[in-house]
């Protein structure tokens, strides 16, 4: 039609995008500023739902893909520290050095600990069907055995795990594994990666001096220790 009544200037469709949007940034930003409030009382979190009737005139469908659009999960559960270590920058710079650029002819390891792994024993071997078959596996029941404390030291550049279990978590556990770290490394340089746990820290430095070949880094207070693997 509008090539009919004006030829080519009829192709030109500047200025003619149809009607205005009906959700524009102003939406957006009352949308996030929802997110910052408390969600209304006797609910734990913000559903797109609640959202929409809490602003009163914005459709939940634009409130859902508005937030995928952000990324924004609203059942996802994040959590985060903030180190208050005055020495931060100082430690931060020295495990990154360690990690980008370690000591030639040294190993770097991480070494942490998981305790209070329930030893649990559960019953094994099979159980018959009517119908005949067999099903193997174990039972539900099991016989507790205590508790047992995981140590273990992660090689940065290998990738390799050096794991010991111990029956507890003090100081002198630690320093046996760490005896057995130093054994398997006869004559080498050993960096090692450690949190601030007061079995790690001062009353050792009497091992230290017995192990000159050995020295500790202790991250940022309530930081996240820099290591490629968890365990």
């Amino acid at each position: 039609m509008r090539y009919a009544q004006r030829r080519r200037a009829g192709l030109d469709e500047t200025g003619e995008r149809g009607a205005e949007p009906k959700y524009t940034p102003q939406t957006d930003n009352r949308i996030l500023a929802l997110l910052d409030q408390p969600p209304p009382k006797g609910y734990g979190r913000w559903s797109g739902p609640l959202l929409a009737a809490g602003l009163g005139d914005v459709d939940v469908q634009y409130v859902w893909r508005f937030l995928r659009a952000q990324k924004i999960d609203l059942a996802g559960r994040k959590s985060w520290c903030e180190s208050n270590d005055p020495q931060f920058a100082a430690k931060a710079a020295d495990l990154v050095g360690l990690y980008m650029a370690p000591p030639e002819n040294a190993i770097v390891i991480c070494v942490d600990e998981k305790p209070s792994i329930q030893a649990l024993e559960r019953t094994q071997g099979y159980l018959k069907l009517p119908n005949g078959r067999a099903l193997t596996g174990h039972s539900h029941d099991y016989t507790r055995n205590g508790t047992s404390t995981l140590f273990a030291a992660f090689e940065v550049a290998t990738g390799k795990v050096t794991a010991a279990h111990k029956n507890r978590r003090r100081r002198v556990e630690f320093l046996d594994f760490m005896n057995d770290i130093v054994v398997a490394h006869p004559g080498t340089a050993i960096h090692v990666v450690l949190d601030n746990l007061n079995t790690h820290k001062p009353k050792n430095d009497r091992w230290l001096k017995r192990h000159p070949n050995v020295s500790f880094h202790f991250t940022p207070t309530r930081a996240v220790k820099p290591r490629r693997n968890s365990f």
